[in-house]
């Protein structure tokens, strides 16, 4: 379970995919108090973030949008509070372009 901090542009196709569907998983874990991965570091960033990580959707949005792809899964944008930037990082934004790097996808990074 991963939220990217790389600009969706630069996510290969199964990246970009991934990361929304993964994106989805943590708002409702957070938003519905679900139980599965609640206590998942990636999960535990975005606690609190949640007007962040409605914005990052909206990129991913963009994103797919740009590369053809069909959205029907917005999220609910009153849900969307607290801190409007993430700065808590899983792994910094450079060892994660080490990980995507590593995988020998296409991203660019």
């Amino acid at each position: 379970m991963r939220i990217w901090d790389i600009e969706p542009s630069r996510l290969c196709r199964n990246h970009l995919l991934g990361e929304h569907r993964e994106l989805h998983a943590i708002w409702n874990v957070i938003t519905k108090d679900k139980k599965g991965y609640s206590r998942h570091p990636e999960t535990l960033r975005w606690a609190g973030r949640l007007k962040a990580l409605y914005m990052v959707h909206e990129t991913l949005v963009s994103e797919m949008t740009a590369r053809g792809f069909n959205h029907h899964s917005p999220l609910e944008k009153e849900l969307a509070t607290g801190s409007p930037v993430q700065d808590t990082y899983v792994d910094l934004p450079a060892r994660q372009c080490e990980i995507i790097r590593a995988k020998g996808c296409d991203c660019k990074v």
